[in-house]
């Protein structure tokens, strides 16, 4: 049996409504007035700052970004340093899934290595039941109507559930995958998030699973939300990362070689799961997400006095 459409079709528009019509002119590039038999329409342009999401590394200086990034390196590293009983505890846990089969010398010689898959079961079980709660056949959204229901309310609700269902289910072809992988992380570690943002390579919004070793919080942030710090452990080859310098998102800057090599955790966690990894050819990017207070770019209130300081993203390369 084949297939000719897709579950969801891209969402049509609004039906076609015979009234005359409307005249737009365009008198400066601050407003634009719109004349309707009914009624003449003023509206003012709102007003964009151009520097909103500029790139400030451009502009700073080379030995203050060094100076920032030796710092922001620092608290990472001591970051990392307060969660490591967690981490051990962690990759211990991972043994416990029974993915690898160990020959073993103690207690005796040929003893058994082999786990009760007790807790791979457990955690199949929640991610496959989880996800078929909140990922159906029909799409993973729904629409309320808050107040009043109206036909205009309920037509407006259902174009955007289907407009939703078709961006999820269709245009985010990774989406699905991604939500089973992140309930499979909830699962054996009690955390699980996910990313969702522009990727200029394909053009669209995309949904990606972060584990939680790879997501670092400073000690004692309460959440994500009101952390100081929030650090984003990014592992990218190089032709990905010279795609994003030549799109712009990136300094075009001489990145030299990659270390090649694995950190500790990384190490277990790729033993207890099967894998024989020694070296890794791809760069370590730290995506950081931190209150700073940059020269020259204080933040101030309406009468100009300082404030608190402001949040920035920063990208550095793990050396």
């Amino acid at each position: 049996m084949a297939i000719e459409k897709a579950l969801y079709e891209a969402p049509q528009g609004l039906p076609a409504i015979d009234e005359q019509p409307v005249e737009i002119e365009i008198h400066d590039p601050e407003a634009v007035d719109i004349h309707t038999a009914d009624a003449d329409i003023h509206i003012e342009k709102e007003r964009v700052d151009e520097d909103f999401g500029k790139n400030l590394a451009e502009d700073i200086n080379e030995g203050v970004l060094a100076q920032i990034a030796g710092d922001l390196a620092g608290d990472f590293d001591a970051d990392v340093d307060s969660r490591k009983d967690w981490v051990q505890t962690y990759v211990d846990g991972l043994e416990l899934l029974g993915l690898k089969i160990e020959e073993r010398n103690e207690p005796w010689e040929g003893a058994c290595g082999v786990y009760h898959p007790i807790l791979a079961e457990a955690v199949t079980r929640f991610q496959s039941e989880t996800i078929m709660e909140t990922f159906p056949a029909a799409g993973p959204v729904k629409g309320e109507i808050i107040g009043k229901e109206t036909p205009e309310k309920k037509e407006a609700m259902e174009r955007v559930v289907a407009d939703m269902n078709f961006q999820l289910t269709e245009k985010m072809s990774e989406f699905r995958s991604e939500q089973e992988r992140n309930y499979w992380g909830v699962a054996l570690s009690g955390n699980g998030f996910k990313k969702v943002y522009f990727d200029p390579g394909l053009d669209r919004q995309i949904s990606v699973y972060v584990p939680s070793e790879d997501l670092v919080l400073p000690y004692g942030a309460a959440n994500i939300e009101t952390a100081e710090r929030v650090t984003h452990v990014m592992r990218k080859t190089e032709n990905e990362l010279r795609r994003l310098q030549l799109a712009g998102f990136y300094r075009d800057v001489d990145l030299g070689d990659p270390q090649n090599t694995l950190d500790e955790v990384e190490k277990k966690i790729a033993e207890k799961l099967g894998f024989r990894a020694t070296v890794d050819s791809r760069y370590k990017l730290l995506e950081m997400q931190v209150d700073l207070d940059l020269p020259g770019y204080e933040h101030t209130d309406e009468k100009g006095n300082p404030t608190a300081s402001t949040s920035i993203h920063c990208d550095i390369r793990k050396r």
